[in-house]
């Protein structure tokens, strides 16, 4: 894992944090890092940059850490590459060590109270704008399976709720995320609600 900021008191600050923590290895360069940590103010060009630029050096999972974050935001930053977003002030270090583990996972670590309002505004934008779409491609069970994770739950709680097993709720999981031909839930659910699926 590496950390990369725009300035050296974020970047020293989260590292400190994390540099003793026998969880995670954290090395000096972002292309050697399977996840790199990037630490911005918000989410503006110079943050985007920086997230695509994290995440096609050697392929790793970004998870940013923003100390303001909206909406509009969110979708922004996933669109990017980001597989989970942090506020700064809740990244301690246990919350950073799990955002870590869940992307190492394949999975995405995001604000429920954002991804709601997301969902809402994506909502009232397609019924104001845009009219209903169809779904082409999704079946029942899989819309099911991406609003689940729209609300944030875990593979387990989906599955306990649509009486599957965990692997049957990660197979169709896979199966959507290579059909929308994108890299995590995180990003499944972005496209979903963009193009109106669910």
């Amino acid at each position: 894992m590496a950390v990369t900021a725009f300035d050296p008191i974020s970047q020293a600050g989260i590292a400190s944090q994390l540099r003793y923590r026998p969880e995670v290895g954290l090395v000096e360069e972002p292309v050697d890092a399977a996840v790199v940590l990037v630490v911005v103010d918000r989410i503006d060009d110079q943050s985007l940059q920086a997230i695509r630029a994290a995440g096609r050096r050697g392929g790793a999972r970004v998870v940013v850490v923003a100390t303001q974050i909206d909406s509009r935001d969110l979708l922004t930053a996933v669109e990017a590459g980001c597989c989970g977003v942090l506020r700064r002030v809740e990244a301690v270090p246990e919350r950073l060590i799990t955002a870590v583990r869940v992307a190492v996972a394949g999975d995405g670590t995001l604000p429920p109270d954002l991804l709601g309002r997301l969902l809402e505004q994506i909502g009232r934008l397609q019924r104001d704008a845009l009219g209903p779409l169809l779904t082409p491609g999704l079946s029942k069970r899989e819309v099911a399976v991406l609003r689940m994770v729209a609300d944030g739950k875990a593979t387990s709680e989906i599955a306990s709720t649509l009486c599957y097993s965990e692997r049957t709720v990660k197979n169709i999981l896979h199966d959507v995320t290579t059909r929308l031909q994108v890299r995590n839930r995180a990003q499944a659910v972005a496209y979903a609600v963009r193009e109106g699926l669910i």
